[in-house]
């Protein structure tokens, strides 16, 4: 399947259970416009559809920039109505945010602004060796307004959030994976990008579903609450078709698991 909207390129591969979200505005070096943030949520919207599919359902995203960027910040053509332009920047970053399904950041070249805000919404990101980093918005007089600061005070600590936010500069994906901003900068992006996604999309979709939400309360609660909240997600799990799967499969060495989510 494959879908073109104004701003984005949309795939499914019935094969593996991966979707594939292109930003799709090179000339801008795909920039956020109003357009590219409300295409982002649309795609999203098009690729959970396939679960709703009895056969194949969607297990993983891929998100990447069109050639050779990912995304160099907001469109700063629109800045006239800024408050308009803030709210739109966190109505999609919350949709990536809270999708119920891993979604992986393939980062090349400039990931600015609100598109490193983009890329910190997904739950896992990958960088290519010359990809650049960083969040300009103090140049523009402006704080990174969609959580910048935030999330790399989450991911790293305040003094790097500090340092990356008010010097505006750009930092290499090296300097990035020292921080734990991005989870690799290996040699061969696209073949790292597709074997995770493929291996994510391969597990138990409930287990995976509970993971990313024990993850995303890790950064919002202490490590007690934290604790007794996995407690919470593990319980119905028990129950589920796909642990019994899984726990023939341990048992059984020939024995190949199909995880069908439930």
């Amino acid at each position: 399947m494959q879908d073109s909207l104004a701003t984005t390129i949309v795939e499914f591969d019935e094969d593996t259970g991966v979707g594939r979200i292109t930003l799709n505005r090179p000339d801008a070096l795909n920039a956020l416009s109003g357009q590219l943030r409300d295409d982002i949520v649309e795609s999203l919207r098009l690729l959970e559809d396939h679960n709703d599919d009895d056969e194949i359902a969607l297990r993983a995203v891929v998100l990447e920039g069109a050639e050779g960027n990912f995304c160099a910040g907001a469109d700063i053509t629109e800045f006239e109505d800024s408050a308009a332009g803030a709210s739109a920047a966190r109505t999609h970053f919350e949709f990536i945010s809270q999708f119920p399904v891993p979604v992986i950041a393939k980062i090349e070249g400039y990931c600015l602004g609100g598109g490193l805000e983009t890329a910190m919404a997904c739950d896992i990101r990958f960088a290519d060796a010359d990809a650049r980093l960083g969040l300009p918005e103090v140049d523009l007089g402006l704080i990174p307004g969609a959580g910048g600061v935030q999330y790399i005070s989450n991911l790293s600590n305040p003094a790097a959030a500090s340092e990356i936010a008010m010097t505006g500069d750009h930092i290499s994906a090296a300097r990035a994976d020292e921080l734990g901003l991005v989870n690799r900068v290996p040699d061969d992006l696209e073949a790292t990008t597709q074997e995770f996604a493929e291996t994510i999309a391969s597990k138990p979709p409930l287990a995976i579903q509970a993971i990313k939400d024990s993850a995303q309360t890790a950064a919002q609660t202490t490590l007690e609450e934290g604790i007794a909240y996995d407690n919470k997600l593990f319980e119905p799990l028990l129950a589920t078709e796909d642990h019994k799967e899984g726990a023939r499969a341990f048992a059984e060495d020939d024995y190949e698991p199909e995880f069908n989510g439930r």
